[in-house]
């Protein structure tokens, strides 16, 4: 049967209205219920943005464990590191690099046996022996000048062979560690020979020339204080000091208003003065901010210029380039440009910004973040010389306890680092995520939550920190519409699936541990440390493993020297009971090789223009 257009409709309103009249309704009422209402939810819904974000937390139960379960999951681990060192000894041995599927060996680092060195002090902290005896004769018979090696990279040189040899003697006091450190330090010295005295990236050891663009990454550029420090004060060398405190006065002198007192990713080794506007704590950026606090911390907390560029560059980092995530309320670090118009950042997270929440966890352990007066230090003197935007950044800051905002920070970036492993299948973290932020979803500032947060009574846990359960939706989606709500629910998409047997992630739990006592964070690297043992072993060593967000991954060709040097080393020295390596005494480099804590002499002092 039809209807005339509009009939029903009609119909069904007359009945109504008939209905609600005998019961004493009019339509006036209605109206006013309905306006009442709308009244109510405008209320409530400008009363909950107003009184802060709601960020619960899951409860979950870590079971302590008794030493003994501790200690044997270190012998587990050192374990571990035997597997992958003797297939290096058997394939690959005195080059540089295993590759543990087609056991054959790679020579990626100058030939100068590189996972040997940079193993020399994780073998001597497990106590093994032989092994750190037979290493030793690659440190004896190597040739720094061999005619092969006509372009070293300064940079990854540094940290690996010369961090390596310096550390072991640290260890040893053994003297040719320390003659063969001085030898290398010094023909690698012409990467100095620039106007600002920043390195080039690459020397000939031949010629003793150095090469390379004249525009170069800032952690090329600034990793390298540590060691150049410790290695003028063992040998005793003014020279090797002076290129230390170079770079210190290269950064002090540095025009950084615009960038917020941040260093930026890109400089001029020529004029020594920023060359770009992307700021960053990842790669190409990262351990030169992190030799910031680690520099000061090393010289016995006497170099003030370091911890002042220290603070002013975490300043920045909590107020513009932390983030939560719009569903899981994760919360993460970012990377961003300056334009005319505003920063815009990325939402990148890369597992190479890991580093960052076990260096937030060491400076609120070792500084006085809530009286810098005892240092000398005005934390709101910091930004004297910045934009009136960035000088409110630090008002905001200065309304909480710095060292619990540091270490909130700490102990949520870390959650996170931790979670990017545990979300997927194979349970070991990709390279790179992209966070959901931005664009059509919210895109929420960590300081912004923080704000709200304590303004509406600091209820639960503070903005992303709460401890949170990995995600369990379906990570194998059958279609696009699916992914993207798999992606959305989870917050980020991999961006690169790789995972390096990098150690940031597992370096951060190994810091927070030592410094909170959690146990989280030792059951976390046990559940990192079990993924590596399934997913990347091989018959040899150990192997990159692609497609990490997979049920079918990928192992590839390569075992780079640092999962021996970093990687096995932090997670070592998470499960042992005994402190190896206390956080007040040394001070690891960005290749995870402990320097010990010193002091300059008077005379010193004054023969290297030191503080």
């Amino acid at each position: 049967m039809n209807f005339p257009a509009g009939l029903l409709g009609h119909n069904v309103v007359a009945k109504v209205s008939s209905s609600l009249r005998r019961r004493g309704i009019s339509i006036r009422h209605i109206a006013f219920a309905s306006v009442l209402s709308i009244a109510l939810l405008t209320l409530y819904f400008n009363h909950s943005r107003h009184t802060g974000y709601s960020f619960p937390a899951d409860v979950i139960h870590y079971a302590p464990e008794t030493p003994e379960v501790w200690t044997e999951r270190s012998f587990q681990v050192r374990d571990a590191f035997l597997h992958a060192y003797h297939g290096y000894e058997h394939f690959a041995f005195p080059n540089d690099e295993l590759r543990p599927l087609s056991n054959t060996s790679i020579n990626n680092f100058n030939g100068w046996a590189v996972t040997a060195v940079d193993s020399l002090d994780t073998m001597h902290m497990m106590g093994l022996e032989q092994e750190y005896e037979r290493a030793i004769s690659a440190v004896l018979n190597t040739n720094f000048s061999l005619p092969m090696n006509t372009r070293v990279p300064f940079f990854e040189t540094v940290i690996r062979h010369l961090g390596g040899l310096l550390s072991a003697y640290a260890l040893t006091s053994d003297d040719i560690l320390r003659t063969r450190a001085d030898e290398l330090g010094t023909i690698l010295a012409p990467a100095f020979r620039t106007a600002s005295g920043f390195p080039k990236y690459s020397v000939n050891t031949i010629r003793g020339i150095s090469s390379g663009p004249l525009v170069a990454s800032l952690a090329e550029i600034a990793s390298y204080q540590m060691e150049y420090a410790y290695l003028g004060k063992i040998t005793g060398k003014k020279e090797h000091v002076d290129r230390a405190t170079t770079a210190t006065r290269n950064f002090v002198n540095a025009n950084l208003r615009e960038h917020g007192g941040m260093y930026p990713m890109f400089w001029n080794i020529s004029s020594g003065q920023a060359k770009d506007t992307h700021l960053s704590v990842g790669a190409a950026s990262d351990s030169a901010h992190e030799y910031t606090l680690k520099q000061y911390l090393m010289t016995a907390r006497k170099d003030k210029a370091n911890l002042e560029m220290y603070l002013r560059f975490t300043s920045h980092v909590l107020n513009n380039l932390m983030y939560i995530s719009p569903n899981r309320h994760l919360l993460y670090v970012t990377d961003s440009k300056l334009y005319k118009t505003g920063s815009r950042p990325s939402h990148n997270f890369e597992h190479l910004s890991c580093f960052f929440p076990g260096l937030l966890a060491l400076g609120a352990h070792t500084l006085p973040l809530n009286n810098l007066e005892e240092v000398g230090l005005n934390f709101a003197a910091l930004a004297d010389d910045l934009l009136p935007k960035h000088k409110l950044g630090y008002e905001k800051l200065a309304l909480f306890d710095l060292k619990d905002l540091h270490l909130w920070a700490a102990e949520g970036l870390a959650q996170t680092c931790y979670l990017t492993y545990a979300d997927q299948p194979t349970g070991l973290g990709p390279d790179i995520i992209n966070m959901l932020s931005g664009g059509p979803r919210p895109e929420t500032l960590w300081m912004d939550a923080m704000q709200e947060w304590r303004t509406s009574g600091r209820r639960g846990p503070p903005p992303g920190v709460g401890d949170k359960h990995p995600w369990v939706g379906d990570s194998t989606p059958r279609n696009a519409r699916e992914r993207e709500m798999a992606y959305a629910m989870r917050d980020y998409y991999v961006k690169n699936a790789d995972y390096q047997l990098r150690p940031e992630t597992v370096e951060s739990l190994y810091i927070l541990y030592r410094v909170t006592g959690d146990v989280k964070w030792r059951h976390r690297g046990w559940d990192i440390f079990q993924a590596i043992e399934k997913e990347a072993k091989t018959p040899s060593g150990y192997a990159n493993v692609d497609k990490v967000d997979t049920y079918n991954p990928q192992q590839l060709d390569t075992m780079p020297s640092f999962f021996l040097a970093e990687t096995l080393k932090y997670l070592y020295l998470l499960f042992r009971e005994e402190d190896l390596v206390p956080l007040d005494k040394w001070v690891f480099n960005t290749e995870a090789h402990p320097f010990p804590v010193f002091e300059w002499t008077d005379e010193e002092k004054e023969t290297y223009g030191v503080s």
